[in-house]
C-alpha cells in the first residue's frame, strides 16, 4: 500500500501537470471512449500501456480470463455484460477488442483444474463459462503434447470463443449489421511484449503490423 500512495503523489508532483487540461475537459464533457477493451485482470496486461492510449480513449473491462460469457446468462457470472450494454449502447463505441495473453492462469486452471486443496467456488463457476474452450482443446489440438502450446491454443481459442459469444447481445449484433461496429481478437505475448490479431482470411494470429501511410 506504501507503494501505491507513494505512486499517488509522485503523479501529483510529477506528471499532473501535463494531464491537467485533459481531465478537466473530460470532466466537463463526460467520457467517449472510441473502443471497449475486454482483457485479463493478469497483473502484466495493461491496455493503456500496450497500446499507449490517453485517459478517455478506452472502455475497459478487466476480469479473470477476459471471458465474456453468452448474453443469456445473467446474475453474477455476466457482470461483463453490463459494461458491454453500457459501452456499446450509451458510450456507443466504435469497436471492440477482446484480448487474451501468454502464460494465463485463469486459461490454465480452465484447462488442468483449480489446486484441490482450495474452495474457490466463485472462480470455478466463472470459468465454466469457458468450458467450451477446453472441449474444442480436448477435440482439436490432441497433436500437442506441449503444455505451454496447448495453453496458447487455449487462449486464442478463448479469444474466438469471446468474438462469437459477442454476438449474442443484441444490440452488439444490431451495430454489425449496420457497420458501426467492429469486433477485434487480439493476443499479447508478455515475454517480448508483442500483440497479435486475428485475421479471418488466414484464420491465424498475425503480429499487428505498424500503419502504413
Amino acid at each position: 500500500m506504501l507503494k501505491l500512495i507513494e505512486g499517488i503523489h509522485k503523479f501529483r508532483q510529477e506528471e499532473l501537470g501535463r494531464y491537467q487540461a485533459l481531465f478537466h475537459r473530460l470532466s466537463l464533457e463526460g467520457q467517449k471512449p472510441h473502443t471497449l477493451f475486454i482483457t485479463c485482470s493478469d497483473s502484466r496486461v495493461l491496455a493503456e500501456l500496450i497500446t499507449q492510449s490517453q485517459p478517455g480513449d478506452l472502455f475497459v473491462v478487466k476480469n479473470a480470463g477476459n471471458l465474456v460469457p453468452p448474453s443469456h446468462l445473467m446474475g453474477n457470472t455476466n457482470a461483463t455484460a453490463a459494461a458491454i450494454e453500457f459501452a456499446v449502447q450509451i458510450l456507443e463505441v466504435s469497436d471492440i477488442v477482446v484480448c487474451g495473453h501468454s502464460q494465463c492462469g485463469a486459461i490454465a486452471a480452465l484447462l488442468h483444474g483449480l489446486p484441490a486443496a482450495e474452495e474457490m467456488p466463485h472462480l470455478k463457476t466463472w470459468l465454466d463459462v469457458a468450458s467450451p474452450v477446453r472441449q474444442i482443446i480436448e477435440r482439436n489440438y490432441q497433436h500437442l503434447q506441449n503444455d505451454e502450446e496447448r495453453l496458447t491454443a487455449a487462449s486464442e481459442e478463448n479469444v474466438l470463443y469471446a468474438l462469437e459469444n459477442l454476438h449474442t447481445y443484441p444490440e452488439v449484433a444490431k451495430r454489425l449489421e449496420s457497420g458501426t461496429l467492429r469486433l477485434h481478437g487480439w493476443f499479447f505475448k508478455i515475454g517480448t511484449a508483442e500483440l497479435f490479431a486475428y485475421d479471418m482470411a488466414t484464420q491465424q494470429f498475425q503480429l499487428i503490423s505498424p500503419p502504413t501511410i
